[in-house]
């Protein structure tokens, strides 16, 4: 029995309720901050990945937030921006961001939930792997593009094919 059929298609099961049942399901470390946000550290192949989700009543809007430490090479962040817009036009849900002052590479989605809905664990299952699989499928191009001090474009060429590992 998938974890979908499981008990967790109580008609008003709160989505972080989901969340961290899926979290206790993939034996990922969590910590439950509070009735509306749940913080979890999923492992990728390139990196150890923070997400964060968080419930807006107000907007009906389930927001992720994906993190991983990136410290690019002061003289390289034009490349690592250019690299961001590169990585944001190959992406159809969610994008990412550069914060600098905590140098940390950001990968943001919303899943909007209007009038009512409800977040199905299919749904937030998808909405997880889809984030870890961006940050594993652009991680290494980032990189290329910084460390490596490669061209952009050809720094995106090993994005170019869809990066497949666990979530």
């Amino acid at each position: 029995m998938s974890l979908s059929e499981h008990a967790l298609d109580a008609e008003e099961l709160h989505p972080i309720d989901i969340v961290e049942s899926l979290a206790e399901h993939h034996e990922w470390e969590f910590d439950r901050v509070g009735d509306d946000q749940i913080a979890m550290v999923v492992e990728g192949q390139w990196k150890t990945y923070a997400i964060t989700l968080a419930w807006s009543g107000h907007d009906e809007i389930l927001r992720m937030i994906t993190t991983f430490d990136m410290d690019p090479p002061e003289a390289r962040r034009p490349e690592l921006f250019e690299a961001l817009n590169a990585a944001n036009d190959m992406c159809w849900a969610g994008a990412f961001s550069y914060w600098e002052e905590q140098k940390l590479m950001v990968y943001k989605y919303g899943l909007v939930l209007a009038g009512g809905q409800m977040a199905s664990t299919d749904q937030i299952t998808t909405l997880i792997s889809n984030a870890v699989a961006a940050a594993e499928r652009f991680y290494p191009a980032f990189q290329l593009a910084t460390w490596g001090e490669e061209p952009v474009h050809t720094a995106m060429q090993v994005a170019i094919a869809e990066a497949y590992g666990r979530a």
